[in-house]
């Protein structure tokens, strides 16, 4: 798979400053050219939002943060990056001139893409040298979350070029989509840019305000359209007849004069004043990085929900989540089994706004959900890996006995150790712990049984020999300690 080796962001505002966070926290060296005074600052607080969000999205196991630099000239930037990411203003003149000192100085066989809302990459690629690199890679806030960018080449671009930004952005977690024709504001720009337009009148002609608007969407088609798009929510609207039905039935209103699409709305200073005094009242009580950390756990929720939907196999933004999860664990080092006389480092992880119930705790499940990956991060120990499982072997847990000791929050970071109890791998006998971290408190307890099983069989059987040779090791460590205070208990029973 094709890898971003090393980035440049060329503009550090909203935009700019989120590339550079995805970029980072992917793994990927970046450097960063802004002429703004305070840069550093503003990147410095994208990053620590991209951070906290990370720490809530997903246990797999991010790579090595890649170092962010901040230079002083575009071309200190673009020095040996294989991606270049401009983002400054949308000025068509200023960007046009950035993108040729971009393409000046960097690598011709770099890729050149523009954040840009809404300006054709032929215009943008003008007075380039090789034109043939550089497209379009429109982005949505915020970037280090939402994984769409819009690819779209101009008449010079090499339809190779977009096909490599495509693969390129998949290890990092984002779905490239390539338009089949370059159009002022792409795709979704101008979806959104008839919604806005509509909305505007909305307020103008006093339907409604803001706050009403807001509810319409994210109470209704918002929730639809965040997990199955527009056409496939209208396929279902059509019965089983499906959209052809629905097209019959509701395209005809179409010529209706509903809406005012193509009438400009005078955004005058009375509309203006209008506007912003109805959304102080609604989110004024929010500062700007306070709303920006709700919309991430909010946005954080919707995509691990969808992860576990379909059967499991996720939907959506909740499947490219499952895949970048499973290429994050797939390029994780290898973990150290060396034996030792201490239970194991089995899990590291946050509580996230998804894990919350209505009393504000981690919900019981989530409290079995560590226990289990606990578990699956011993079984790499071992290395039973997704290979082995595929080729039909696989441990399967027969038994457990979970205790439930004090409460987990919102943001909590968690641990959890284990004792590998008196077991021959064909049978894995373990004893876990779940802490928090800050202060240690014991949170939780399993005692966990697990069987080795031949899929194909549907039998237990012993593991095999590569298997139980890592095993050995870390049993026979653990066979001195002591047994665990609560091992053996049954429901019920009394604490001593």
């Amino acid at each position: 798979m094709s890898k971003i080796q090393k980035a440049a962001c060329i503009g550090g505002g909203v935009i700019g400053g989120a590339w550079a966070a995805r970029f980072v926290l992917a793994g990927i060296d970046t450097a960063m050219f802004d002429p703004h005074p305070e840069a550093e600052r503003i990147v410095g607080e994208v990053m620590a939002n991209a951070e906290r969000a990370y720490g809530l999205l997903t246990m797999a196991p991010l790579p090595k943060k890649g170092r962010l630099t901040f230079v002083k000239t575009i071309e200190e930037a673009v020095e040996g990056a294989d991606w270049i990411q401009e983002s400054v203003p949308e000025r068509i003149e200023l960007k046009r001139n950035v993108i040729t000192q971009i393409d000046a100085a960097a690598d011709p066989e770099a890729l050149i893409g523009s954040s840009t809302s809404g300006i054709m990459p032929t215009e943008l690629q003008r007075d380039m040298r090789h034109p043939e690199r550089m497209f379009v890679a429109h982005p949505y806030n915020p970037v280090y979350l939402l994984p769409l960018a819009e690819l779209v080449g101009g008449e010079k671009t090499a339809p190779a070029t977009l096909e490599e930004a495509k693969a390129r952005l998949a290890p990092i977690g984002m779905k490239g989509v390539i338009l089949k024709k370059e159009i002022e504001a792409f795709v979704g720009d101008r979806l959104l840019e008839a919604v806005w337009r509509e909305g505007l009148w909305l307020i103008k002609d006093d339907i409604c305000d803001t706050e009403t608007l807001d509810d319409v969407i994210r109470y209704s088609f918002g929730m639809r359209w965040a997990q199955m798009g527009m056409f496939e929510t209208y396929r279902i609207a059509g019965g089983e007849a499906g959209m052809r039905h629905f097209i019959a039935q509701f395209g005809p209103c179409l010529s209706w004069p509903w809406t005012k699409l193509m009438d400009v709305v005078d955004l005058d200073d009375a509309l203006v004043d209008k506007i912003a005094s109805q959304s102080d009242a609604q989110s004024g009580a929010y500062g700007f990085r306070e709303l920006e950390r709700i919309r991430d756990e909010n946005l954080v929720g919707i995509m691990q929900t969808l992860k576990g939907s379909n059967g499991g196999e996720g939907w959506g933004a909740g499947k490219l989540l499952s895949e970048f999860e499973k290429h994050l664990w797939a390029n994780a080092p290898k973990p150290d089994a060396r034996p030792g006389k201490e239970p194991l480092k089995l899990l590291d992880v946050k509580v996230n706004p998804s894990w919350v119930d209505y009393n504000g705790h981690m919900t019981e499940f989530r409290y079995n959900q560590c226990f289990a990956d606990s578990a699956d991060a011993l079984l790499r120990l071992i290395g039973v890996d997704m290979d082995y499982v595929a080729a039909g072997h696989s441990y399967y847990t027969v038994e457990a006995h979970n205790q439930w000791l004090d409460e987990a929050k919102l943001g909590d970071a968690l641990e959890v150790t284990g004792q590998i109890l008196p077991s021959d791998g064909k049978k894995i006998h373990t004893f876990m712990w779940l802490r928090r971290a800050s202060d240690g408190a014991l949170l939780a307890t399993c005692e966990h049984l697990m069987l080795h099983v031949s899929s194909r069989e549907g039998k237990v059987v012993p593991p095999l020999p590569e298997v139980l040779a890592k095993f050995r090791p870390l049993a026979d460590a653990h066979a001195g300690l002591a047994p665990p205070e609560n091992a053996g208990r049954v429901v019920g029973q009394k604490k001593v």
